[in-house]
């Protein structure tokens, strides 16, 4: 179920006193098929930026990215935003805390509990929809003008950001989302949700094996054909970063120091191949590393770099299950040089699509 905003709630919401909510909510989701399989709960919100009637119109610091840069699709925005020269435009507040009740909202950079009165995502997610059901995610992006979500929708979100915010963009900022690419674009990122950034997770929470097996054979064959595409081209798409570059390095930068240790507390540490096994992929990866698709405070959510305590985080799903390198040596290794100015390559593969075919079936 999704829901839209109207101009006529946003007109209601200003005009009428902000509530205190004092409530809390328990989360409340189920995320498993009869067979065993995981299957993630869908996004509630989806409204779109844009001039439309029903539509949101973009306006420099009016909303709010709510994210964890623990969460890969969180983490997808801020490098987004960060690439195109918006992370100022759209200011990001840190969710944090997780527990039964859902994240709970950090108290600096903004003053939503104060206005809104509750530090709880959940919270804002009945305030925009009373009928809301499950649990508030990282990515959301609030209107501080209503309190009200605007999306959770972590799919479309860069869309927007690359084409409704497009006056905002930075000068010289890439073109991530080129119109004459977007049929192959749109189905190489479903194709890279549902096999890698979604696979981890179907391997990691599957409650039967046959489906833990499924997912872990679907993932390690992507794997396998992204990186004989990589072989040829410098990104997925070619000479070009694109918005499928972003979202297949999500995951993995993410991969050794956290799926895998969880992957191979299931199978076996001989049995789970390294991202390294991989070696298009590997340079790929490290290529990105070094063009901005990393900050320091992401270093720190990923185990890479010390906190102001001098710890580093740990974020694996069993931690301990494989061995991994100290993280200063693990961000030494993912410093080193990729060499792939060279490659150019087609934007054009054999997939996805049946036989390198891009248009999207329709029945009506």
């Amino acid at each position: 179920m999704t829901t839209t905003l109207t101009p006529q709630l946003e007109t209601d919401a200003l005009s009428r006193p902000k509530p205190v909510d004092r409530r809390t909510y328990p989360e409340m989701t189920v995320e498993q098929t009869e067979d065993g399989g995981f299957r993630r709960q869908r996004n509630w919100f989806s409204t779109r930026f844009g001039r439309r009637a029903d539509q949101v119109p973009p306006a420099w610091g009016r909303y709010l990215l709510l994210a964890s840069p623990s969460c890969g699709w969180g983490r997808r925005q801020l490098i987004t935003l960060r690439l195109l020269g918006l992370d100022q435009a759209v200011p990001f507040v840190l969710l944090t805390g997780r527990d039964d009740q859902g994240w709970r909202i950090a108290p600096t950079d903004n003053t939503l509990e104060l206005e809104y009165g509750s530090n709880l995502l959940n919270h804002y997610y009945r305030r925009s929809d009373v009928s809301f059901q499950g649990r508030g995610t990282s990515p959301t992006v609030i209107d501080t003008h209503t309190g009200f979500v605007v999306s959770n929708n972590y799919h479309i979100l860069p869309y927007d950001w690359e084409v409704a915010w497009k006056e905002f963009h930075a000068p010289g900022a890439p073109d991530l989302y080129p119109e004459h690419l977007r049929k192959e674009i749109d189905l190489l990122n479903q194709q890279i949700f549902d096999d890698v950034n979604n696979g981890t997770y179907k391997i990691l929470f599957a409650t039967s094996r046959s489906a833990a097996d499924a997912a872990k054979a679907i993932f390690e064959a992507r794997l396998i054909d992204l990186n004989h595409r990589l072989s040829t081209r410098r990104y997925l798409f070619g000479p070009k970063i694109t918005d499928s570059d972003i979202r297949l390095f999500v995951t993995l930068s993410s991969y050794e120091r956290s799926y895998r240790p969880g992957i191979a507390a299931i199978y076996g540490d001989a049995h789970v191949a390294h991202l390294q096994d991989f070696p298009n992929l590997w340079d790929y990866a490290r290529d990105l590393f070094a063009q901005g698709f990393v900050d320091d405070r992401e270093l720190y959510y990923l185990g890479l770099l010390p906190g102001p305590s001098g710890n580093y985080v740990t974020r694996s799903f069993a931690a301990g299950s494989s061995e991994l390198l100290a993280p200063e040596d693990d961000l030494a290794r993912w410093r080193e040089p990729a060499y792939r100015e060279h490659l150019v390559g087609s934007p054009y593969y054999s997939g996805p699509g049946g036989g390198g075919s891009y248009e999207r079936w329709t029945f009506e």
